[in-house]
């Protein structure tokens, strides 16, 4: 896999407030202990919020494997750029870039979507694209359930574009 850099082109980025990665992750965490605390659910630990650093519990070659998320919401590896979100019975593993100028994608949990705060294209927590610059949905990681893990293969990233058949079947449903 490639090393993920921001885009430093274009005039169409000014403004942008992008310093790095951290702190676009930083920025999604505050936000998300913010809106719990301003509707009164202030979280009591970091468990409590709808976004969670993750880091995989072995790896092996190119597959990295993680516990099955109890409920539904967004975990994020930066170690290995994975994200992992559960909706519903359905476990997806994506990419951590958007798909449009690579930049650190976040979770907007009072909206249930993903969010590319660089040029605010949005996403569905299944990956796919709403609205926005970017042309293609989240990009995915080929994905199986083992026992009560999720291994998600690094070395197998679908676009929907380019590899729509792999990148619909990248997808754990759970029983």
């Amino acid at each position: 896999m490639t090393d993920i850099k921001p885009s430093a082109s274009s005039d169409d980025c000014a403004g942008c407030t992008l310093h790095n990665r951290r702190d676009f992750l930083l920025d999604a965490l505050r936000a998300g202990a913010a809106a719990l605390a301003a509707i009164g659910m202030a979280p009591a630990g970091a468990d409590a919020l709808p976004l969670r650093w993750i880091s995989a519990i072995a790896a092996k070659g190119g597959e990295r494997t993680y516990p099955i998320p109890a409920a539904d919401g967004v975990q994020i590896d930066k170690d290995n750029e994975v994200i992992l979100a559960r909706a519903g019975k359905s476990v997806y593993a994506f990419a951590l870039a958007c798909p449009h100028q690579n930049t650190a994608l976040k979770w907007d949990a009072g909206n249930n979507r993903f969010q590319c705060p660089k040029h605010k294209s949005k996403y569905r927590p299944d990956g796919t694209f709403i609205e926005g610059r970017a042309t293609r949905s989240m990009d995915r990681y080929a994905v199986r359930l083992v026992d009560t893990s999720v291994a998600v293969d690094v070395d197998k990233l679908y676009q929907e574009d380019t590899d729509l058949a792999q990148w619909q079947h990248a997808v754990v449903t759970l029983p």
